[in-house]
């Protein structure tokens, strides 16, 4: 894989988008429910900018999944 020859494809850049987009949306739920947010509870607009930001790089990488072995 990390050879001269090594080109990155649609699909594989589908799939690290959707695991980076999944781990952010998940961190930032965590990251709520174990009250390490703001103590009054509640998503801020951060949090509301960056979940919106995840769930946009998860549709972005489902989009790239089919088109399949083609050079990103």
């Amino acid at each position: 894989m990390l050879n001269s020859h090594f080109t990155l494809t649609k699909r594989q850049l589908g799939l690290l988008a959707i695991i980076g987009g999944g781990v952010a949306l998940v961190g930032i739920l965590l990251f709520d429910e174990l009250g390490l947010s703001d103590p009054q509870g509640g998503f801020g607009p951060s949090q509301k900018i960056g979940m919106a930001l995840a769930a946009l790089m998860l549709l972005v990488g489902i989009s790239l999944l089919p088109l399949g072995d083609t050079p990103a």
